[in-house]
């Protein structure tokens, strides 16, 4: 069962697209969403999608970090080939989804994202349709007041 609004964030240590441990706290507010495997159709558009708005992300003070079952190398090999700018966590065996409650039925992460500040979730998706939602989870969070654009 998925993490819920409400609930402590979980800890999270993954290395990232360069091999680089990453280790987040989520005091401040961050978008962490899983997908199921690197360079097929619906995860490309999700991960671009996040790049394109990645700057006004940024601008509203929330990080991006993408979470999928596969390792360094292939994430390595997708941010180049697709310019991705922000963190793609590598979780092989399943740590990270399992501390959220991703489910993993289908021998990958189910498409879920969370938005999560001040050390809990504020906000989860399930069952995700990639196009769109990059936009969706930030105009929520600047409507919930979870994150704001700076004048």
């Amino acid at each position: 069962m998925s993490l819920d609004d409400g609930d402590d964030a979980p800890s999270v240590r993954a290395s990232n697209q360069d091999g680089d441990e990453v280790t987040l706290e989520f005091d401040d507010p961050t978008v962490v969403y899983f997908y199921p495997r690197d360079d097929t159709p619906g995860c490309t558009i999700e991960a671009t999608q996040f790049q394109r708005e990645y700057d006004t992300y940024r601008d509203a003070g929330v990080e991006v970090y993408g979470v999928s079952t596969d390792d360094v190398d292939s994430h390595r090999e997708f941010c180049e080939a697709e310019g991705l700018e922000f963190d793609l966590l590598a979780d092989p065996e399943g740590d990270l989804a399992d501390r959220f409650g991703v489910d993993r039925s289908g021998g990958t992460a189910a498409r879920t994202t969370f938005f999560l500040a001040d050390g809990e979730v504020k906000t989860v998706y399930e069952n995700v349709d990639p196009d769109g939602h990059a936009r969706d989870v930030l105009g929520d969070a600047l409507e919930d007041g979870h994150a704001t654009l700076s004048e």
